[in-house]
Order: C-alpha cells, then sequence, then structure tokens
C-alpha cells in the first residue's frame, strides 16, 4: 500500500504532466452543456466530488476520451446493473481505473509539555478506484452524454441561473473601465460591462474567479495572504480553479482564454515541483470557496432518474 507521501507525489506527478503536455489545463472545459455532462459526480451517492478529485477526474477523462460526469467504484456499478468494460489492449494494466483520494480525520491522544493527554486530529489519505459511465456496460443509456441535448432555452436559463446565484451572494460588483479585481481593501469586485466580453461565459468566468477572491475576505472565509504558503501564485491557482469548478457547478462552459494562466504556469509548475501538498491545499481551498457562494442560493437540484 502506498504512504501518503507516495499517493500525493503520483497525483502531483500526473497534474504536472497534463499542465506541461495539454494546451488547456485539465480543469477548463470549454464545450460543455449537456445534462450528463459537467462536474464529477458519483453515480451512487449523487454527490459531486469535491478537492482534488474533480482535477484528476478530469485528466483521467481527458486521457481515455471520456465524456460523462457519473463515476463510480466496480461495486457500485455491479449494485446498479452495469459491468465494468474489459480494459483496451492499448491501456497499461492498472491504468484503466482511475483512483481518487479522501481524507479521513484521525484522532490521536498526546501528552503535551504540561503532562496533560490531549487529542491531536491529522487528515489520512485514502485512495480508491472509480470507473466512469463511459467505460461501463448496463442500463445507463439515459444518463449518457448525448441523450438529452440541451435546448437553447435552457441553455439561457442557466445564464439567468447564474446571475441570480451571483446575486445572492450581496458581493458588491461595479462595472466599467478595461479591468477586473477584487479589492480587499474596499471589498467590492471591479468587472468590465458584460457587452465587452466577446461570450457571454467569459462573463461568468471572470465574475468567478473574483469572486473566489472575495471569500478570502476575513469577513468570509478569512484565506489569510500574510502567511507564507498563501502566496500571490496560490491565490491565483485558488481563483483559477474556484472558478472553474463554480462553472461547471452552474452548468457553463468554461473559456478558453488562457491570458493570465500562461502568466501564472510556471509559478505553479514550480510550486507543484516544490510541494507535494502544494495541489491538495489549492484544490480544499476552491472548493470551499465554491460551497460558500453556492450557499446563498443552492437548492436541491433533481438528477436523472437512475432507472427511467
Amino acid at each position: 500500500m502506498p504512504s501518503q507521501s507516495e499517493i500525493r507525489q503520483q497525483i502531483t506527478n500526473q497534474i504536472i504532466a497534463a499542465l506541461e503536455s495539454s494546451k488547456l489545463p485539465p480543469w477548463r472545459k470549454p464545450w460543455r452543456s449537456d445534462a450528463n455532462a459537467g462536474h464529477p459526480c458519483n453515480v451512487l451517492s449523487r454527490n459531486r466530488y469535491s478537492g482534488v478529485n474533480p482535477l484528476f477526474l478530469e485528466i483521467a477523462a481527458e486521457r481515455h476520451g471520456l465524456q460523462s460526469k457519473w463515476w463510480g467504484t466496480f461495486r457500485q456499478w455491479e449494485q446498479l446493473g452495469g459491468r465494468v468494460k474489459k480494459r483496451p489492449a492499448d491501456v497499461p494494466p492498472g491504468s484503466w481505473g482511475t483512483s481518487i483520494v479522501f481524507c479521513k480525520p484521525v484522532t490521536k491522544a498526546e501528552i503535551d509539555e504540561d503532562g496533560e493527554e490531549v487529542e491531536e486530529k491529522f487528515w489520512v489519505l485514502r485512495t480508491y478506484t472509480v470507473f466512469n459511465l463511459d467505460q461501463v456496460d448496463g442500463p445507463f443509456d439515459h444518463l449518457r452524454v448525448g441523450h438529452a441535448p440541451v435546448p437553447q432555452h435552457e441553455v439561457e436559463q442557466r445564464f439567468e441561473q447564474a446571475d441570480a446565484a451571483i446575486e445572492a451572494t450581496g458581493a458588491r460588483i461595479q462595472h466599467g473601465g478595461d479591468k477586473a479585481f477584487y479589492s480587499l481593501t474596499d471589498d467590492y469586485i471591479q468587472l468590465p460591462h458584460r457587452h465587452q466580453f466577446e461570450r457571454p461565459e467569459a462573463y461568468y468566468q471572470t465574475a468567478g474567479h473574483e469572486l473566489i477572491h472575495w471569500t478570502e475576505n476575513s469577513a468570509r472565509l478569512a484565506w489569510d495572504r500574510s502567511k507564507p504558503e498563501n502566496s500571490y501564485a496560490m491565490g491565483e491557482l485558488v481563483a483559477e480553479l474556484g472558478g472553474c469548478y463554480l462553472m461547471g457547478e452552474l452548468g457553463l462552459p468554461t473559456g478558453d482564454d488562457l491570458t493570465n494562466h500562461a502568466a501564472y504556469l510556471q509559478s505553479w509548475l514550480a510550486g507543484l515541483q516544490n510541494d507535494t501538498r502544494y495541489i491538495f491545499r489549492a484544490a480544499a481551498q476552491a472548493s470551499k470557496a465554491v460551497d460558500y457562494l453556492l450557499s446563498f442560493s443552492r437548492q436541491p437540484q433533481p438528477e436523472p432518474a437512475l432507472f427511467g
């Protein structure tokens, strides 16, 4: 069984490879518009994967040409009447399934310098292997991408829902000029006018990025930039990941404008190469920020039935 450091290193290595080899980072998907595509979810619990797992699953999906957002373990697919397909000959052994990680809290009793017993809490990584719906045979046609094309009015409705989600946060957003930023001092977001963006989703991508920064405020999630580990590049990676996670949650495609991404890529790669916890910290904070933003508006969303 791999050690905690080996698990982190394996995941970090794959993310570095994905960043170095692809034109788009693995968290950006500009073509999503299908109800069965989008933010990765577990097919049995219907819960969305969080932390580093969405990123890791996107890398696997790109590698194997998978489109569905539904994932499950071998046993979960069996429970639902499915069967994982045989590994293709061109896929190396052990590479057909995708390893994901969950952090399990463990409490250990320690004796402090005063001789008092104190409880120390730390997290242990556990790995599970999951398979995408596209890797499974079974009665799941209604869950496959393309089963129910999204009509244009529904796409437009998603923009309306995104507007409602943004408004529900209560963030003060000003429009005008040609810059996008969050002012921590005055606690407001500045965005160009909507018509200045080439495509509608680019506006929401930018707004989402700045809203992730908005959560840093001490009145919200208090992400302290004065800490050495919370570097400027780390803050931008959190906002980049969080903005893409948010777009996925809202059912909108992410843009393919990599102007800011290209500027920070070398810093992110250096961070990944020097610290195996780097991507875990960034992804965890990004997920936390998205959950916070959506907590103001999130309603239980009906998902497609497992069996029609």
